[in-house]
Formats: C-alpha cells, sequence, structure tokens
C-alpha cells in the first residue's frame, strides 16, 4: 500500500512538472476592440483588432481562425529600475487616421509620464502581414524598448512552438512560432537590430518576469516546445522602426512574408491599403456629414469581417467575448469570430441598403452552400467552413433566407427547388414552435421567431408562384395567415402585471401566455412567470410587414417596454434585451462566467436603439399619405440614430452592449467588454440610417405588407 502511494505521489509531481513547463493557462484580451482592419484584397488573408492600446487577436488565414493573444511593448528604466507595460502602465487613446480606409493609430502616454509609444497599423495587400510602425520617444535616454508576443496559433493557447532563428546578420534574427495542428506559423522582423531574445512559458519564468525581478534578461531560452509560449526581444535601436507580423502554413513561409513586407516598407504597404478602401468607401451612399464617417467605418467593418477563403460567409465579431483558462487554451471555442444565419441576414440587409448587391448575393450564397442542411433546416451557428456548432434549431434563422433570396430577387428554379422549398417545407412541420429565439437561450413560441416565419412563407409563396409551383404557394400561405391570426393567442398575456395587463411577453413555452408557467432564465437569473419577462422582440411584426406600428397591441407592449427595459443614458434610450437578462459583466467588472458559477448582468444592446428607430419609421410612414415619412416625423428615429453614434468607441465601432449604470467600473453609455464591433450593430446602424434618408424601410419585405398592413 505504501509502495502503490509511493509511485502515486511520483506520478502526481512528474505530472505536475510536466504541466507546470507548458505555460499558464491563456486567455483572451478583451472583446471590446477599438479597432480592427484588414487589406480589401483576397491575397492579404490577415485580419488584426486593436484593444487597450496594444494589438491583440490576429486572424488567419480564416476569419475564424485566432493566432494571437497579445502583442505589446515593454519599457525599462535600469538605473530606477522599473518595468512598464503599455497596457497597465500607460493611458491609451486610439486615432482613426481618415475617413475612407480601416486605418488606426494606437497613442500611449505612460502614467509616469516618463514616455510616449504611437503605433500606426496596416496590413501588406500582396501577403499575409502586419506592419507596425512604431515611434518612441522619452527624453530619458536609458530608457529600454522591448517587445513582448503571446502567440496563440490555430485558436489555441496551448500546443505552441517558439524558437528564434539566426540568419548571416543581425538584422535577420527571426522570433518564430510553430504549431503542428493546425499546421500554421508566425515571425516576428523589425527594421531595427534586437537583442536578448528568449523564447518562455507564459508565466513561468519568462521574459516579462525576468524584466521585473532582473531589470533585463539573464535566462535566454532559445526555444521552448508544445505550450503556451511567449517571445521577448530588444529593440536596439527603438526611436523608430518597424514591426512586421506575418504568417504562413510553415515558419519559412511567415519569415519569407515578413521578410517581403520589410522590404517593401510600411509606407508602400499603408498607400496601397488606404487606396483600396478609399475606392471602396467611394461607392457608399450620401447619408449627411453628421452621420457619414460613423457610416463609413460601419460598411467597412462589415466587409472586413468577410472571410476571403469562405466568399460570403461573415463572422459576427472579431473577438472572442470573456473566454480564459480551459476554454482559451483549446481550439474549440471560437467566440463571436463565427457565422450565425441570423447575424448574417442583419448584414445582407445593409449591404442590399447600400447597394452592394454583390456582397449581399455572396452572403446567401453561403448560407446555402454551407449551411443549409438537406432538410431544409439551418444551424444555430457554424464555423467558416459549415461545421455546426450546437445541435439547437432556431427557426428565426431557418426563415431568414427565404426573406434574403426574395429582396434579392433569387427567382431562379434551381434556387427554388433546391434551397426555397425544402425549408418552407420544413417551416411547416416543424414551426411556429422553435428550440430557440433569437436571444439564443429558450424554446417555445416567441413573437420575433414567428414574424420571421410567416414572412418567410409569404415570401416563399412568392417565389413558388414564379416558378408555378401554386400548390406549394397556397399551402404556405395558408400556414402563414393562420399563424398570423394566431400570434397574439400564443405569445401576448392578458393577465400581465405590467401597464394594463395586455402586451406580448419575450417568449411560451406552451402557447398559453395566460397560464402563468415558469420559465428558468438562462445564467443563473432563476424562475419567473412567464408573463413577467418581457422583450421587444414584438417590433419585428412590424418590421417585416405582418402588423401595422398602430396595432393596439403593439402600442400597449411599447409601453411596458419602455417601463422595463429602457434606460437614459447620457448617449440617449438604450434597451436591455429583457429583463433579468444575465449575459454581461458584472457591475464590479467581473466578466460574465462561462462555468456559470454566478449570474451576469445583461446590459443595454446598441443595436435595439436602431430596431427602435425603424419601428418609428414605420410608424411614420404608416401615417402618411405620400409614400415617404415627412423630415419632421422622423425626427425620433433620428435621435435613435444620434444615440447609436454615441455608442460608438473612440475608433468608431459600435459595441453589442453598452454599460447601463453611472458611478461603476465603466463609462455610462460606452461599450464595455462584449464583442465590439458587433457586425449586427454596424448593419443596423447602416439600415437606420439610410431608411431614414429614403424615408422608409427598404429592409420590409413588400410583399409581406402588401397581405398583411392596410
Amino acid at each position: 500500500m505504501i509502495r502503490l502511494l509511493n509511485v502515486v505521489l511520483i506520478f502526481i509531481f512528474i505530472f505536475t512538472v510536466i504541466s507546470a513547463q507548458t505555460g499558464d493557462d491563456a486567455k483572451w484580451e478583451s472583446a471590446g476592440k477599438q479597432g480592427i482592419g484588414t487589406a480589401l484584397s483576397l491575397n492579404s488573408k490577415v485580419w488584426f483588432t486593436l484593444q487597450g492600446g496594444s494589438l491583440t487577436e490576429v486572424f488567419y488565414p480564416t476569419a475564424d481562425m485566432a493566432n494571437v493573444q497579445l502583442l505589446q511593448f515593454v519599457v525599462v528604466d535600469p538605473v530606477k529600475k522599473t518595468v512598464e507595460t503599455e497596457r497597465d502602465d500607460a493611458d491609451h487613446k486610439i486615432k482613426p487616421l481618415r475617413p475612407d480606409s480601416l486605418s488606426f493609430q494606437q497613442i500611449n502616454t505612460a502614467k509616469s509620464g516618463e514616455w510616449t509609444l504611437t503605433k500606426t497599423y496596416t496590413t501588406d495587400p500582396e501577403r499575409d502581414s502586419v506592419l507596425i510602425d512604431v515611434r518612441f520617444q522619452s527624453n530619458d535616454k536609458n530608457l529600454n524598448l522591448y517587445i513582448y508576443y503571446d502567440p496563440s496559433l490555430g485558436n489555441s493557447g496551448m500546443g505552441d512552438t517558439a524558437s528564434t532563428k539566426y540568419g548571416p546578420n543581425d538584422a535577420d534574427v527571426k522570433l518564430v512560432v510553430e504549431k503542428a495542428s493546425p499546421q500554421v506559423a508566425s515571425a516576428l522582423l523589425f527594421t531595427s537590430p534586437i537583442s536578448e531574445l528568449t523564447n518562455d512559458y507564459f508565466e513561468q519564468n519568462d521574459g516579462l518576469t525576468q524584466l521585473r525581478q532582473c531589470g533585463k534578461i539573464v535566462d535566454a531560452h532559445e526555444k521552448v516546445a508544445n505550450g503556451n509560449v511567449v517571445q521577448l526581444a530588444r529593440i536596439v535601436e527603438p526611436g523608430h522602426f518597424t514591426a512586421v507580423l506575418s504568417f504562413g502554413k510553415e515558419w519559412q513561409n511567415a519569415v519569407e512574408n515578413a521578410g517581403n513586407s520589410r522590404s517593401k516598407g510600411f509606407e508602400k504597404c499603408q498607400s496601397v491599403y488606404d487606396k483600396t478602401w478609399n475606392l471602396y468607401v467611394k461607392t457608399l451612399p450620401k447619408i449627411g456629414a453628421k452621420y457619414q464617417a460613423q457610416f463609413n467605418y460601419a460598411a467597412m467593418v462589415l466587409r472586413a469581417s468577410e472571410d476571403k477563403m469562405y466568399r460570403g460567409g461573415n463572422v459576427a465579431s472579431l473577438s472572442n467575448p470573456w473566454i480564459t483558462g480551459s476554454g482559451a487554451n483549446g481550439p474549440y471555442v471560437g467566440g463571436y469570430h463565427l457565422v450565425w444565419c441570423r447575424d448574417l441576414y442583419q448584414i445582407a440587409t445593409a449591404y442590399i441598403s447600400i447597394g452592394d448587391l454583390d456582397s449581399a448575393n455572396r452572403a446567401l450564397d453561403y448560407l446555402f452552400s454551407k449551411q443549409q442542411k438537406l432538410d431544409g433546416s439551418f444551424p444555430q451557428i457554424t464555423w467558416l467552413d459549415g461545421r455546426p456548432v450546437g445541435e439547437a434549431i432556431q427557426m428565426d434563422e431557418v426563415s431568414y433566407p427565404l426573406i434574403l433570396a426574395y429582396q434579392l430577387a433569387r427567382f431562379d428554379a434551381e434556387t427554388f427547388a433546391k434551397h426555397i422549398r425544402p425549408t418552407a417545407d420544413y417551416i411547416l412541420k416543424t414551426g411556429p414552435k422553435t428550440q430557440q429565439e433569437r436571444w439564443e437561450e429558450k424554446p417555445g413560441y416567441s413573437p420575433s421567431t414567428i414574424a420571421a416565419e410567416i414572412a418567410g412563407l409569404v415570401c416563399a409563396a412568392d417565389i413558388a408562384k414564379r416558378n408555378g409551383d401554386v400548390v406549394s404557394a397556397g399551402k404556405w400561405l395558408a400556414v402563414a395567415d393562420e399563424w398570423k391570426a394566431n400570434v397574439d393567442k400564443w405569445s401576448a398575456t392578458t393577465t400581465g402585471k405590467y401597464g394594463d395587463g395586455n402586451y406580448y411577453v419575450r417568449i411560451t413555452r406552451n402557447g398559453a401566455p395566460d397560464a402563468g408557467e415558469k420559465v428558468e432564465l438562462n445564467n443563473n437569473a432563476g424562475p419567473a412567470d412567464e408573463r413577467d419577462i418581457v422583450d421587444a422582440g414584438f417590433l419585428e411584426l412590424v418590421r417585416l410587414g405582418i402588423k401595422s406600428p398602430d396595432d393596439k397591441l403593439i402600442v400597449r407592449s411599447l409601453m411596458v417596454v419602455d417601463e422595463l427595459l429602457k434606460v437614459k443614458t447620457p448617449k440617449g434610450d438604450g434597451f436591455y434585451r429583457y429583463n433579468r437578462d444575465g449575459y454581461g459583466e458584472m457591475y464590479d467588472g467581473r466578466p460574465w462566467n462561462w462555468d456559470l458559477k454566478y449570474t451576469g448582468k445583461g446590459h443595454l444592446w446598441a443595436l435595439l436603439s436602431g430596431e427602435r428607430g425603424e419601428f418609428e419609421i414605420a410608424a411614420c410612414l404608416h401615417g402618411s399619405r405620400t409614400g415617404t415619412a415627412s423630415s419632421a416625423c422622423l425626427l425620433g428615429a433620428e435621435k435613435r440614430l444620434d444615440t447609436m453614434s454615441g455608442f460608438a468607441n473612440e475608433g468608431m465601432m459600435i459595441p453589442e452592449q453598452v454599460w447601463d449604470k453611472p458611478d461603476s467600473v465603466f463609462p455610462f453609455g460606452e461599450g464595455a467588454g462584449s464583442a465590439t464591433p458587433l457586425a449586427w450593430s454596424m448593419a443596423q446602424y447602416i439600415r437606420l440610417a439610410v431608411n431614414l434618408k429614403r424615408g422608409k424601410n427598404i429592409d420590409t419585405p413588400d410583399v409581406v405588407a402588401r397581405r398583411y398592413v392596410k
């Protein structure tokens, strides 16, 4: 027994030593990005993100594969024996350099006042390289500047091998990282010589730890393998230089890309990068000087979120909200850099509104070719190559492609037979109940989901008629009419405790809103009476042309929404998804918890202000006899656009969630650590701006409105 115990203890000791040698747990940086960028070129399959004064996730070769956690600079005063990092010891500013390019500059000033780092970012339109123009300013010539690079190749913090590759001279020294599966590599080169190079495991006597303990690198390692690695090197001539971070399938490819981009130079790469974005922005509609810059950035972000291998696949956000520890260690968690059919529909409708029909059609082609299943359904989420994430079915996501096909006039026989008919039949067989509603949490009868289903069936019926299938058209229209007639019965209570008791609820499990059934709210928020939980999803009944904006139940429900979900922020009115939402940071700054050990706190969603603006446009239009709403009537909707503009951060990125409380850890009315920029938020901004300009909601399918709204 003692011998067995000794064997176990020895095994535990060996396991602990081995585990300790591979580095501490990874941690994706804040998802509150202040800037993102990529070349508008299919030859450059690399995307960068900026947050907290640093370079954070860099994606390659697809927009769903993150390879970097953090790249920042470290300043060491060998006399005072101080070590300062950009992230923790500097005040950060970000500056969009021009209104027609995703070009950004970070300005980091030491809180001590000793130094300033100014970094300008671009990518090489010809290859997979991010270039950083760095200017280091200080009155103290004794300060030493180091670069700290924390890679996470292939969406995984573990399993990387870091090494130093030497050339015939100091300028050819390279910091290289490799991963075997998926096979990917990075290379870091400079226009300045470097010294004190070391490759280490994260937070285990790594370079930064050594600087803090000794003021310099005293234990350099030429190579460390198969762990969570970091690299560090001193910049010998730090005044003005360029850092080049490149990627390839093998380290030789990455080094070649880095060398070629370094030879090409920052200015030349930036010039071509800016020119291509400038040409795209020139195609955008003019919507007024007050909003044009934000509008341009919203459109550029949507184009930047489209993948360059899987065309038409736009990720929801180039970010990883609240993913740490084991979630960041392995490649199985995709954060928001995945494809939701719902988000892609929102993006495609924004493309339609700006006249970019090519991008919108690519999005629909992607949905049909990569996501649609043989039975006509669509998965909740997928990676860009179409691999599903989770097994849930959300019936609004199944319905949106039908609406999009109608909006894009995709009436050909092949599209109808192969894609439209199977999906419409699936809706008939499965709806109106859904496994999850648009907030991806609960099953049942949701007014927003049912709105999408009705509109999808009506759009499909129109396409069926154009293809001579009057039987299917009649069948789908009959069900759409039936569901329209019953949506209030399934999802509106008459015995609620808010207002006069008659209003839409968020969802009912069994379509019996007055039964007082219990719903278990997600994120440890506990049980509630279904009648007590509301959201504004019923506005989809208006946006999709199923109900009039002056419908009495719609108006009464809006009063309840304003009572329970509206918050006046310094930027304007914001709205919660639903009352008692638990998806978001705690008020003390703790992140939402993936393990659900505590209840989070849902905050205001920027896009909901835009949805309310579209409702107000519909209300103005409904009261007009001219076919467009008057400018005086549209002032309310214009305020919503002002609010969304205010929600954007310094880098003009509109977040998913906005902080809802004054005197707290984040500024009241600004984004925190949720997905930023959220493509859906950017798309909603574009739609609202264009709809205001035109005086009507062009994303409302006319075939639906003609049928149901008098």
